[in-house]
């Protein structure tokens, strides 16, 4: 009987005095919910004041929105910070401190590709040339940049399929911004046969180029004979015209489609690829009997 009675006296002495310092840390409790409260209402006043701030400054939709949700966080982390010391008086700024960092350092190590990502993320929003609706291309990628989130970049490929590029990919790696700029200029490749004469054949594809309508009038056409290829002389043809990918094919099918008629009409051969084929000795010509029984020769 004694043996029951004693750990039950020692569950019910634990408990009471569980009870009784939970009494006593009440005022503690209510003082660290009114410390959040008041962490509630500074957050709300300063992202407010912050959001206004930077709409002012004309910043970016993404960037504002990265801003705000890191200054929500550091608010919200130091009222946690000051409710634990209120409710936890032994525990000191300087051990919260200290375990914060132990924390952080084995957070960063299971998380390091978040926080990567998260980096160069904030790194792609403060950048200028990045901007939601450009046309990029990074490492054989390429689309339209839809979003730009704190981690991920989101690129709508010209066949309509969404992509969610790490930002630490683009960051790390060259990328190619097409709509940089409203013009790009555009180049092709038109070869000649040898036998052709090189002066009039660039003026009829200057002429012919003259005529396109899918371009910039404003700048000019350029018409250079770049290299002797294996079966034709080359020329480079180049002209200004949108730089969004949609208006680049347009452009490009009106200018190939106007070349070709124009080297037509002309009488100006574009040749296909031709191969001589040199021997050492003369070939002889021998008679064989076929499967049907004709000799061929």
């Amino acid at each position: 009987m004694e043996l029951t009675v004693k750990p039950l006296q020692i569950v019910s002495d634990q408990l009471n005095g569980l009870a009784e310092s939970m009494i006593a840390l009440l005022p503690n409790f209510i003082a660290a919910f009114v410390i959040l409260l008041i962490t509630g209402a500074f957050a709300f006043l300063v992202v407010r004041i912050l959001e206004r701030l930077m709409r002012r400054s004309r910043a970016r939709p993404s960037l504002i929105d990265a801003i705000v949700k890191l200054a929500r966080i550091a608010i919200w982390l130091l009222g946690f910070l000051i409710a634990a010391t209120i409710i936890a008086p032994n525990l000191t700024p300087t051990k919260l401190l200290a375990g914060l960092g132990l924390g952080s350092i084995a957070i960063g190590l299971a998380f390091k590709d978040i926080f990567e990502n998260f980096l160069a993320g904030f790194l792609i929003l403060m950048r200028k040339p990045t901007r939601i609706g450009d046309d990029i291309e990074c490492e054989g990628l390429s689309g339209q940049v839809e979003h730009i989130s704190i981690r991920d970049t989101f690129l709508r490929k010209r066949s309509g399929e969404l992509i969610l590029v790490p930002n630490s990919f683009i960051f790390k790696n060259p990328v190619k911004i097409l709509t940089d700029r409203e013009l790009r200029r555009i180049s092709i490749i038109v070869g000649v046969a040898y036998g052709e004469d090189v002066d009039k054949a660039r003026d009829v594809i200057m002429e012919a180029m003259l005529s396109v309508e899918k371009r910039d009038q404003m700048r000019g056409v350029g018409v250079f004979a770049r290299e002797f290829n294996s079966s034709s002389i080359d020329f480079l043809v180049r002209w200004w015209a949108d730089s969004t990918p949609k208006d680049e094919h347009p452009s490009r099918d009106e200018a190939v489609a106007t070349i070709k008629r124009a080297l037509d009409e002309a009488g100006i051969e574009i040749p296909f690829p031709y191969r001589t084929l040199t021997f050492k000795e003369p070939l002889t010509i021998r008679n064989y009997t076929g499967l049907d029984g004709e000799n061929s020769a």
